[in-house]
């Protein structure tokens, strides 16, 4: 997987064929049609790998955010806010610094543009980000009901569709524009938010 996904950052989509996965691995082309059946499960395997490496880490921090105020510092660890900044970091389950593309550093971001161009250009991997950034959406809204136990469903729902959505957008704007604003647009989302009660 991991010479699929360099493959993808480095080429796009139509550098990732068997043959040019087998030589970056090290490895046989056949083992390669063997383990994932073709081409499109070839595909399937580096796109759905790629989301979780994306998609998964933000989540994760958005939902052990303790309030919203921690969930926004966690936006700003992973995205940040000029490409002056230091590449964001994302801790791994045992507090050492995991490898591979974060959201917010240059190959995170070179990762999901091809991410987003594979899933416009195949429905099949179109389908499973569409189920991926719903299953985000649904794990923030439960999390919110939890925290906020007097909002309805939809209410929840909605906020959570927010929340995916400027992270999206930020993240696509970033992409084009190195010098987005990501703090400033983040400082004024922790603006947005009630103020605490002491």
């Amino acid at each position: 997987m991991e010479a699929g996904l360099a493959l993808l950052s480095e080429h796009g989509w139509p550098g990732i064929t068997a043959r040019a996965v087998a030589e970056r691995a090290g490895t046989n082309a056949g083992l390669i049609h063997y383990h994932f059946g073709g081409l499109p499960g070839l595909h399937a395997a580096i796109f759905r790998r790629g989301t979780d490496l994306l998609v998964n880490p933000l989540v994760d921090e958005l939902l052990a955010a303790e309030d919203e105020r921690a969930a926004l510092d966690a936006i700003r660890m992973l995205l940040p806010r000029t490409a002056a900044d230091e590449p964001a970091s994302r801790p791994a389950a045992d507090g050492v610094p995991a490898s591979g593309p974060v959201a917010g550093d240059e190959d995170g971001s070179r990762l999901a543009a091809e991410l987003i161009i594979g899933a416009t250009r195949d429905p099949a991997l179109g389908a499973m980000l569409r189920d991926e950034l719903r299953r985000a959406r649904q794990h923030i809204a439960d999390r919110l009901r939890v925290r906020h136990p007097g909002w309805a469903a939809g209410h929840a729902a909605g906020v959570a569709t927010l929340i995916v959505a400027a992270i999206d957008g930020l993240m696509l704007h970033r992409m084009i524009d190195g010098e987005l604003p990501v703090g400033e647009a983040l400082d004024v989302a922790q603006g947005l938010l009630p103020v605490e009660e002491r």
